[in-house]
């Protein structure tokens, strides 16, 4: 059995996993709020290789067989926060997610602060999606009452009526959140947030994705490169294997 052939299978098969996650960086580079997807390479070892025709399986110490593992990986470090001076737009400055509220009742997470009004004058996110204030209903702005203050906390005021405060939540592990479309995540089943203490958050400005475009081009040239090599790999032992066969008869 030719083990280097299937080394550089799953080789192969482990870029093009790297390959789709920059690929969606790349993409997704621009929306607010986006976080990176990351891959992490380990090894797994699959049995071992005895180079001495006398040496005694489970006796003998032989080459140990490593295979590539992929494991994805979501890069949640804070972004730059930018100016848009709409007085629906909030950054949080700091750790935490705004909570949304989906139509069939469940609830998303999301670093995008991109909110407007929906026509019952319910404040919505890009989706479409209810954002919820810290007493866990929907926050609904008034007719005629003037601009939006949202306080650094969270608060959000129409002249003197207090409207509520958004619900600014945070997992333990982040680990627990599953990414979605639009830089949604949904958290893990039976899995609950916790209220952030400490809000911090900025009216008019929007915080944008962590992914740095040229970080992500760097690494498809890397990808490429690495493809290459396992292609040549996998066309030298084929090359063998045909020359052995053709010298067998």
């Amino acid at each position: 059995m030719n083990i280097g052939l299937y080394q550089s299978a799953a080789s192969l098969s482990a870029l093009e996993r790297w390959q789709d996650a920059v690929s969606q960086n790349i993409t997704s580079g621009q929306v607010t709020g986006y976080r990176k997807r990351t891959v992490n390479f380990s090894t797994d070892q699959a049995g071992e290789l005895h180079l001495d025709p006398n040496a005694k399986l489970g006796r003998d110490d032989g080459v140990p067989m490593l295979f590539p593992r992929v494991e994805g990986g979501i890069n949640f470090v804070s972004a730059e926060a930018q100016p848009t001076r709409n007085e629906l737009d909030v950054a949080i400055m700091g750790d935490g997610f705004f909570e949304v509220q989906q139509e069939d009742g469940t609830k998303s997470y999301t670093r995008s602060g991109q909110f407007r009004m929906r026509p019952d004058r319910t404040l919505v996110n890009g989706h479409g999606f209810e954002v919820m204030s810290a007493d866990g209903d929907p926050i609904v702005l008034l007719a005629g009452q003037g601009p939006v203050v949202i306080n650094s906390d969270g608060r959000i005021t129409q002249g003197t009526a207090q409207l509520g405060r958004l619900s600014v939540v945070d997992f333990p592990d982040t680990s627990v959140l599953r990414p979605l479309d639009g830089g949604l995540f949904a958290a893990a089943e039976g899995v609950e947030p916790e209220q952030v203490e400490n809000v911090s958050v900025q009216q008019g400005y929007l915080e944008g994705s962590n992914v740095a475009a040229l970080r992500e081009m760097v690494d498809l040239v890397l990808i490429s490169r690495a493809y290459e090599a396992n292609q040549r790999m996998i066309s030298s032992f084929d090359q063998r294997m045909q020359k052995a066969l053709d010298a067998l008869g």
